[in-house]
């Protein structure tokens, strides 16, 4: 029984870490070499452009100021876990906000909120 929950808390460790945003505004080097696109050269391009000319605003921003980083380039990152700008620090903020209510009770207005549909053949 210990086994089975200690095997289920690696897991649910595991893909929390997995979904996490990394704030390109905020993160080290090794917060953005753990995002999955980003190696040592284009991490340190990314903070030496931040500390040269201030946090980027948006992705577009981001993809202009850093060499070698397009907008197909930023919105895979994006998809892989990578914030930036105002939306970046609001999706931090939910991300923080979902990890310290795991483990609390549903809203009990839940049903209300996510009504499910029902398809007659």
């Amino acid at each position: 029984m210990f086994r089975k929950i200690l095997v289920t808390a690696a897991m649910l460790a595991a893909f929390g870490h997995a979904y996490a945003a990394v704030d390109v505004n905020t993160a080290n080097e090794d917060a953005l070499r753990g995002i999955k696109g980003i190696g040592a050269a284009k991490a340190k391009a990314i903070l030496d452009e931040r500390a040269a000319h201030g946090p980027f605003k948006d992705p577009a921003d981001l993809g202009k100021r850093v060499k070698g980083m397009g907008g197909h380039t930023v919105e895979r990152l994006q998809a892989e876990g990578l914030a930036v700008g105002p939306a970046g620090a609001a999706a931090s903020t939910q991300v923080a906000a979902a990890a310290q209510s795991k483990g609390a009770a549903a809203p009990a207005d839940a049903s209300k909120s996510n009504p499910a549909v029902a398809v007659k053949k």
